[in-house]
């Protein structure tokens, strides 16, 4: 905690003075202005090439979606519909609980701080507003949709951890390196494709340093934060943000489980119960609020493309919340102390779970008992529809929400930042430069988010992360066999007793280090 506080009195004077600099009224608008200028069209442009679609029964449907959605049904199939067998979420509580923990095994975290650094990536502004804009852009029957996709993913979820413990790279001072491009090299390799894999792993790596530009997240708490205090300038909501985070992510990998292993539970419980309260209040229309969404998946009203159209936004949107395809908290899993990979699997098997059919579908059932939802015939089509249903209920509810929003979302940002970090080194080497020059790229990136719209930039932020699931997915194919030999044995050898429970075992807090 000492180190933390240290960074962060390290980072306040660049705050401070940027914020001298920019806080005038002129200043900031025209900054503002100005990076929404530059950056706007890009989203567009991006947006256009990436959702390239195609024609069915008059419903333009974008490719990469369908590319992405297949694999969830195709893997959960082929596994044994492991992502929704009883055992599996036994095993899985165990597991988080310690009863299988080994301080001896090679990784940098425990598999509770593993789960909780992967959830502040997942659990965040897709569940808040990513809710809210299908919603806006499919209505109530969207939701439906989201949760189907929810179970699919978390068949996907498995086999990305799995194989990112497998195929991780251990180094010499204990810090361990993980994810697609490690297991599409290394795993394809086993398979006696090496070339293959070093292709797709390189090509996961060059798609994915664009996503550090963490900009729908930043976007969305702006959003929030301004709508709640009437602060207008994004520019510089962006400088104090960066500096925030650059105060937890120059601690790397340890620092960042540490804190999001206390925030994920906290943020979580904040929004939870603010949200149920709000259901309790209108508990006599949950009935019709259900029937609202079953009804609006299969006969849509004032949708484009009809019941096709609203399940392309309910796919599109929970694809983006919990990463199935992309491989991206695969990383984070990668982190985890075990020398089980299917038990990180099993853990993984969680993450859509708690944040797509649990949270997600929480704050759908706010937006819909409120009405809120109608706000998106009136031109809303984001966070502030969630902050409407929130503040119908009592007025100041807002406040909490403006607090949940900006813990999901920073908790979502600094796991970004190990993510795209990882990605950064594979391409240009783990050196002491090469790690903090881009976490201070990282950091200063964060600062266009607040001035663009929503579209604009969910337009750009859609685009960059789904082409992560190209190269991604090819490898989960091919690796597919590897994984479910993973898990037959696996449950095997616990069953036989080879991998023998111990005592439950508290997540303990890793020491903080630099890398």
């Amino acid at each position: 905690m000492k180190q933390l506080c240290m960074r962060i009195a390290s980072v306040i004077p660049l705050a401070f003075i940027s914020l001298l600099a920019l806080t005038g009224p002129v200043a900031a608008q025209s900054l503002d202005q100005t990076l929404s200028d530059i950056f706007a069209p890009l989203g567009s442009a991006l947006s256009s090439f990436v959702f390239y679609e195609i024609e069915v029964n008059g419903v333009a449907i974008p490719l990469v979606v369908i590319w992405m959605v297949i694999p969830l049904f195709m893997l959960t199939i082929y596994f044994g519909f492991a992502n929704i067998k009883p055992r599996s979420f036994k095993q899985a509580w165990k597991v988080l609980r310690g009863r299988y923990h080994d301080p001896a095994a090679p990784g940098e975290v425990t598999q509770f701080q593993a789960l909780s650094t992967a959830l502040s990536g997942t659990i965040g502004i897709g569940n808040i507003a990513g809710v809210a804009i299908a919603i806006a852009w499919g209505g109530p029957g969207a939701t439906f949709w989201m949760i189907l996709i929810g179970l699919g993913a978390m068949s996907v979820k498995f086999a990305e951890a799995t194989l990112g413990v497998k195929y991780r790279e251990e180094h010499a001072d204990g810090t361990v390196s993980g994810g697609p491009m490690y297991y599409l090299k290394n795993g394809l390799k086993a398979r006696g494709w090496p070339k293959l894999g070093l292709f797709l792993a390189f090509s996961y790596a060059i798609v994915g340093i664009p996503t550090l530009l963490q900009w729908a997240t930043v976007n969305q708490m702006f959003s929030q934060f301004r709508l709640t205090t009437g602060f207008q300038s994004g520019a510089v909501f962006g400088v104090i943000l960066a500096a925030l985070t650059a105060a937890v992510i120059l601690g790397g990998i340890k620092s960042i489980a540490k804190v999001t292993a206390r925030l994920v539970p906290f943020m979580a419980g904040i929004y939870l119960i603010t949200a149920l309260g709000v259901i309790a209040f209108h508990i006599g229309g949950l009935p019709d609020a259900v029937l609202t969404i079953i009804t609006g998946a299969f006969s849509p009203e004032a949708v484009e493309g009809g019941i096709l159209g609203v399940i392309i936004v309910g796919m599109r949107r929970a694809v983006y919340s919990t990463e199935a395809g992309l491989g991206t908290s695969s990383m984070a899993h990668s982190a985890a102390k075990t020398r089980e990979p299917a038990s990180e699997g099993m853990v993984a098997l969680m993450e859509p779970f708690i944040d797509t059919i649990v949270v997600s579908t929480i704050t759908a059932l706010v937006i819909i008992l409120t009405g809120a939802y109608q706000l998106r015939l009136e031109g809303y089509d984001d966070i502030q529809i969630t902050s409407a249903a929130f503040t119908s209920v009592i007025p100041w509810f807002k406040w909490l929400l403006m607090v949940a929003v900006l813990l999901f979302g920073f908790s979502t940002i600094i796991s970004w930042g190990y993510y795209t970090e990882k990605i950064w080194t594979f391409v240009v080497g783990e050196t002491k430069w090469s790690i903090y020059g881009f976490r201070t790229i990282f950091s200063i990136a964060l600062i266009p988010g607040g001035v663009l719209t929503a579209t604009q930039v969910f337009d750009l932020i859609d685009s960059l992360f789904f082409m992560l699931a190209v190269p991604n997915v090819i490898g989960l194919y091919l690796l597919a066999p590897v994984v479910k030999a993973e898990l037959k044995s696996y449950f095997a050898r616990v069953k036989s007793g080879e991998i023998q429970e111990n005592k439950p075992v508290i997540s303990q807090p890793a020491k903080e280090s630099a890398s």
